[in-house]
């Protein structure tokens, strides 16, 4: 259980929580040498410019509509007056307001689809953006205070919250954005989720920094570093990473390929089943199996690199080894999956049970999981990578059943192939083909 859940408290903690903890640790009052005080004036702007010139370049309206609002609440607690009766509701009022709203847009941002800032849609979001200074500072307006009051309202007595300046509906904003974004991070593991979550604490912080000589501006501009960094972290992802299974894809494998040496082995890995499951079940279920097995094979492959760059197999690269070398890992990797229970649930719904939780239904169906891999090896300086892949995926047919103890390719056999059992799968290794 420690283990399946070490992976997604990574996922989140970093960078945004690592980021949010430096900020707690180096942005409060003397948390930085004297010389450095000034030059830490500097960043927001630093980091609002890069934002907005990095969330351009990738075509993020999400970064930079959130850029947007949080230099707009930064502004309004700047420039929000601190002495005199009528200013300190006028405080209170702007407080209450950008509270509420910076959470809410936030979550907005990450419901609505992505799309150019330049298009009707687009002007459409920033012209909203841009007309709630305006409504704020009218609800500041003496006239509006009934109005204005109702973001101050208490439905918890005051002497619970005696520990926060945030007036109870902007908590409630709080709460459920903070919520909402933890499910979407749960259900799609998006680093811009995750980066959310820490956006709202360093957000929620800087609401707080006044009352104890800390400057709000540092944790806004932290939220918006913190936004900076997912939105490079998903902008990898999405480019070196399978979108499917999450494992690096084809330009990881593009770049791994150029790197791979004189000498090194390559394994196919295919899920026996996954056709037949597709056939009977549906490809919803077929995808759901590859997105679960894919990232155990990626876990218990240490000794190689694993991608998948098309279709359903999956290929490992294994610089400098031979396929002797590769197979014992390949030998984990198999028994790894194959302990796999997976169930359908339904007619489209595949899970996993776990040793010691979740019974099974009477109507759910075991779908038995078994691994066919091929290896091959570099023998020779003349050999080509297509050479070895070619002859990876002929050892991957003879694991799967075509028969016989050798692999052969045109009309040269090499010697025979080493096999491992274990119910339907089974690993075939061999040389390559030699020209």
């Amino acid at each position: 259980m420690l283990s399946l859940l070490r992976k997604p408290f990574v996922a989140v903690l970093f960078p945004g929580g690592l980021i949010f903890l430096i900020a707690i640790g180096f942005l409060r009052p003397l948390g930085l040498p004297m010389w450095l005080q000034q030059p830490i004036g500097a960043l927001p702007y630093i980091v609002l410019t890069f934002g907005l010139i990095f969330g351009w370049y990738f075509a993020s309206s999400r970064m930079i509509l959130s850029l947007l609002v949080l230099a707009l609440a930064d502004q309004a607690l700047v420039l929000l007056p601190t002495t005199g009766a009528d200013q300190e509701a006028g405080r209170q009022t702007i407080v209450a307001i950008t509270a509420f709203l910076v959470p809410l847009n936030l979550l907005a941002f990450s419901l609505i689809k992505e799309d150019s800032l330049l298009t009707l849609p687009g002007l459409t979001r920033i012209l909203l953006v841009l007309v709630q200074p305006v409504l704020l500072l009218w609800l500041c307006l003496p006239d509006q205070h009934d109005l204005a009051s109702s973001f101050t309202w208490e439905y918890i007595p005051s002497l619970y919250m005696e520990w926060t300046p945030i007036p109870q509906p902007a908590l409630f904003a709080f709460t459920t954005a903070l919520l909402l974004h933890v499910i979407r991070f749960a259900l799609h593991r998006d680093p811009l989720e995750g980066g959310a979550i820490w956006t709202l604490f360093a957000i929620f912080v800087a609401y707080h920094t006044s009352r104890y000589g800390w400057q709000p501006t540092n944790f806004f501009m932290a939220a918006g570093l913190i936004l900076f960094a997912t939105l490079l972290q998903s902008f990898y992802q999405q480019t070196y990473r399978d979108e499917l299974t999450g494992i690096p894809g084809r330009l990881a494998y593009d770049e791994a390929i150029g790197q791979l040496g004189k000498r090194f082995s390559v394994a196919v890995i295919g899920i026996d089943q996954l056709t037949l499951y597709a056939n009977t079940h549906g490809k919803p279920v077929s995808e759901q199996i590859l997105k679960m097995v894919a990232p155990r094979v990626h876990a218990a492959c240490s000794g190689g690199q694993i991608f998948r760059t098309t279709g359903e197999e999956l290929t490992v690269l294994f610089p400098g080894k031979t396929t002797t070398e590769a197979l014992s890992t390949l030998e984990s990797v198999r028994k790894t999956t194959e302990a796999l229970e997976l169930f359908l649930r339904g007619r489209d719904r595949v899970w996993e049970k776990q040793r010691g939780t979740q019974k099974t239904g009477s109507r759910d169906r075991e779908l038995p999981i078994t691994l066919s891999i091929g290896v091959a090896e570099k023998l020779n300086d003349s050999a080509t990578l297509t050479l070895v892949i070619k002859s990876a995926y002929r050892a991957l047919y003879e694991a799967k059943g075509a028969g016989g103890n050798v692999v052969k390719r045109g009309l040269e056999a090499v010697a025979p192939a080493r096999r491992s059992h274990a119910g339907s799968g089974k690993i075939v290794a061999s040389g390559e083909y030699e020209t």
